[in-house]
């Protein structure tokens, strides 16, 4: 077949290779000795006459099929079914069986290679829930980290800690370093944080190594303050404090909140703080009203506070809702993970595919994440996952492709 390739190469480009001297590059080495082989068939013999004229201008040089992919790409011939009509199409111009539309179908759906290597133009998965609201202020708290910041004052902070109260979304800053320990960070969240507010009962926070250390862990346990980890590759679930971290410099104190309706000092201390601009006022306002009406505004301010909750939550989950969809997976059930996210897929980036697996599902936490039995390449990976990047896999029925059918 190599040498018919030779044959058919040098009678179509004979007008170019004529009296010219060239290389004929192959992988299969017989070729070499065309000219010269001997007690042949009569196709070589032919095949010899057919080449005869070019005998002094070319060379023929073997290179491995190793290291010669580009030419075997070219000189196969590419196989597979970009989408279901396509693949109808070219069974239909060949053949015909009484289930010849149902089986290459059910064969485009359930393809291993196909589900891992298409990208998913549907709905992803997740519909919106809802966190438990505290019922007072820092009952509950958001943490986060600001990285990579240029560094600041005599300490040289490069390292900005976050953390908002979930009740009245108050914020509070903490400088630090990027290289400061659990121990560090356990230490200035006591001295500058729960020297004013208390202990929380729940923390909200980012998968961080400092966060997830035995020492972290340990020690809340033992101040009774339940720890809630964000899914990975999921911000959303600690997204107070990422949007505080996005507006933080366009942050003012005296601005209402969306959600609440009312500014973080109103919520948690019943007052608003009195600022430089407000002694230019001729209207001040009375920040110290007596006992009853103090009681009777902090009752009104918390039912419009918990109103505006409500309305904000309604709100943000209708347009959430929109692009998402409910998919209810169970234990046992098999998941492709997208690989979104990872950075070290072998492979390249480009072309690697957009999800891998297939894995196995080992447990539910709620409704949007899910924990998978990983292996392979993501076997060191965090193996819960949010549900928005995964889908479902559909293995392939191997018996319906197995048994015989009469062509016509």
């Amino acid at each position: 077949m190599d040498c018919l390739c030779l044959v058919w190469a040098l009678d179509k480009l004979h007008y170019y290779l004529y009296c010219s001297l060239f290389e004929v590059i192959t992988d299969f080495n017989a070729v070499k000795s065309l000219h010269n082989m001997k007690n042949t068939n009569r196709h070589i013999l032919r095949w010899q006459i057919a080449i005869r004229e070019y005998r002094g201008n070319m060379n023929i040089a073997h290179k491995a099929r190793n290291i010669h992919k580009n030419a075997d790409g070219l000189s196969s011939p590419y196989s597979g079914h970009l989408s279901e009509d396509r693949t109808l199409q070219k069974v239909n111009k060949c053949a015909w069986w009484q289930s010849w539309r149902k089986e290459p179908i059910e064969h485009c759906h359930t393809c291993d290679r196909c589900q891992n290597a298409n990208k998913s133009t549907d709905k992803k998965f997740g519909l919106l829930t809802h966190i438990q609201e505290p019922q007072s202020p820092w009952e509950a708290a958001h943490m986060d980290w600001v990285t990579a910041l240029p560094p600041s004052g005599d300490n040289a902070y490069n390292v900005s800690l976050v953390i908002v109260d979930r009740y009245s979304k108050t914020a509070i800053l903490v400088q630090c370093h990027n290289d400061d320990t659990s121990m560090d960070t356990a230490l200035l969240l006591w001295s500058r944080v729960i020297s004013l507010t208390g202990l929380f009962e729940n923390i909200i926070s980012v998968r961080d190594p400092k966060f997830t250390s035995a020492l972290w862990t340990n020690l809340h346990r033992l101040f009774g303050t339940k720890l809630s980890f964000s899914t990975a590759y999921h911000p959303q679930t600690d997204g107070l404090a990422e949007r505080i971290i996005q507006t933080l410099e366009d942050m003012i104190r005296r601005f209402f909140h969306s959600s609440t309706g009312q500014t973080p000092a109103m919520l948690e201390k019943g007052w608003n703080q009195r600022l430089p601009e407000d002694t230019l006022r001729k209207d001040l306002i009375d920040i110290n009203p007596t006992s009853s009406s103090f009681k009777m505004m902090l009752f009104k301010v918390k039912h419009h506070e918990k109103q505006s909750i409500n309305d904000a939550f309604d709100y943000a989950k209708q347009k959430w809702d929109k692009s998402h969809k409910l998919q209810n997976f169970k234990i046992g059930d098999l998941v492709l993970v997208s690989t979104f996210n990872f950075n070290d897929i072998k492979g390249p980036k480009r072309l690697k595919y957009s999800y891998v697996g297939p894995f196995v599902t080992f447990a539910l936490h709620g409704i949007n994440a899910v924990q998978l039995e990983l292996s392979g390449e993501l076997e060191n990976k965090n193996p819960t996952f949010p549900v928005s990047f995964m889908k479902p896999y559909q293995p392939a029925d191997k018996e319906l492709f197995l048994v015989g059918t009469q062509l016509v």
